[in-house]
């Protein structure tokens, strides 16, 4: 490991550089760097999203700049994603910048492929070193012929990908492969940034732990790499012909929706909660009855009263036949995870929703101090919990049988106003008054 300390713009200051001696993300590093500081971009508009694998160690190197820290493959879903997002509902600055190694890269090539055929404002910093690094030295899909790996002793066998062409095949704007010891990446990198819409630089450079080891290679030997496998090096595609997604969805569609803003749907806190501690709920009744759609409109209520929330659903993959639940967790302190393993309040709207609770065993997970909400017309395991029988079905109708349960609950035990839920309700319904077929509370 190097202990040479870098003292740059958008970089964390005295940054160790966590790589290996003469490994290329070293270099990718410092250019991307450059790259920032020749555009001069305000930190705050600077979003960096990292993969997994080697390169994802950057996140540490740069404190000035908003990082995210991904799943192996995904990162280039969530920064279209962040993308999206700017461009739809914010202030329409942010540059969005992918890292990603070539195992990544593999892993995620349909989410490339993707951003590229949308055209998001994102840029992927591919980080080839032709192999695993991370994780052992194994071959990727881009090692090229007759490479040697952890997995191809005697040589690769396969074609290497060409992702540049794979890119421009799906449409990305501008397309580049540059070698890391290239005097003009950071020019490269910092056009590609500069471009408005996708766009994708694959920098070729050496893993020494596994790369160099197990084949007789130096820096040199990158653009003979190249060459023999057909992948072209340098500017390869430069169009401005596409308008960036984010602009064009906005224009054609947002704008032709009179008075719809996609800002009025981010969720802000308008009221106040009464909850001391966490409650969490299963919900469950039949699929395509809403019951997902009701936790959600809970965990919507309930964010807007200041408190935190999860929600994991469950349906068979029949989707419209059998159960379908959704377990809830509120609560005024952070949650680190998702499922009600011993619910505080139990919902249940159907026949099918009772026999899922059966299965999974939720009447051996409830305590004595666990309450049942539950249609009048289901016969419940006997349990020592509270039980409260209710015309769910017959006051509410079968679709809103399960938001009905929560109204109850949450009028009644009042973890935060009704009120704000009864809001929520009346924004999809109508009239609160006239949500009930008869009010049965």
């Amino acid at each position: 490991m190097t202990n040479a300390i870098m003292d740059c713009t958008y970089m964390t200051e005295g940054a160790v550089m966590p790589y290996c001696k003469g490994c290329g993300h070293t270099i990718v590093t410092k250019k991307l760097n450059e790259a920032l500081e020749k555009l001069k971009l305000p930190s705050k508009d600077v979003v960096l999203v990292t993969d997994i694998g080697c390169i994802g160690l950057i996140d540490a190197l740069f404190d000035k700049v908003h990082t995210v820290h991904t799943t192996h493959g995904r990162s280039t879903a969530f920064a279209t994603g962040i993308a999206v997002a700017d461009k739809t509902v914010a202030d329409k600055k942010l540059k969005t910048i992918v890292m990603i190694g070539d195992g990544g890269s593999m892993i995620g090539l349909l989410h490339i492929v993707n951003a590229a055929l949308l055209n998001t404002d994102v840029t992927v910093l591919v980080a080839n070193n032709f192999l695993f690094g991370m994780t052992g030295g194994q071959q990727s899909s881009f090692s090229p012929i007759d490479f040697i790996t952890q997995t191809t002793p005697q040589g690769n066998i396969i074609p290497p990908l060409d992702i540049c062409s794979v890119a421009v095949s799906a449409k990305a704007g501008y397309v580049a492969r540059k070698i890391a010891s290239d005097k003009d990446l950071s020019d490269a990198i910092a056009e590609a940034i500069n471009y408005d819409g996708f766009s994708l630089v694959e920098v070729l450079e050496l893993c020494t732990e596994h790369a160099t080891t197990k084949n007789e290679l130096k820096g040199t030997d990158l653009a003979k790499i190249a060459d023999v496998n057909g992948h072209q090096l340098g500017l390869i595609h430069n169009d401005n012909s596409r308008v960036e997604f984010g602009k064009e969805y906005s224009d054609k569609y947002l704008s032709q929706i009179k008075g719809f803003r996609l800002s009025d749907n981010i969720i802000t806190q308008t009221d106040k909660h009464n909850l001391k501690s966490q409650i969490s709920f299963f919900i469950s009744g039949s699929a395509g009855e809403k019951v997902q759609s009701a936790a959600a409109m809970l965990c919507e209520a309930a964010v807007r009263c200041g408190l935190f929330t999860s929600q994991k659903n469950d349906n068979p993959v029949t989707q419209g036949s059998g159960f379908s639940l959704s377990e809830v967790i509120i609560s005024p302190e952070e949650i680190f995870f998702t499922g009600a393993e011993n619910p505080s309040v139990v919902i249940l709207v159907s026949h099918e929703g009772l026999k899922e609770a059966i299965a999974q065993k939720v009447f051996e997970r409830i305590s004595e101090d666990s309450l049942i909400i539950a249609d009048e017309s289901l016969e419940l395991p006997e349990t020592n919990s509270k039980v409260i029988k209710l015309s769910l079905r017959k006051s509410c109708g079968a679709f809103k049988a399960a938001l009905g349960a929560i109204d109850y609950y949450i009028s009644n035990f009042n973890p935060f106003p009704g009120n704000v839920l009864h809001k929520i309700i009346e924004k999809k319904f109508g009239n609160y008054e006239s949500f009930y077929r008869e009010k049965f509370f």
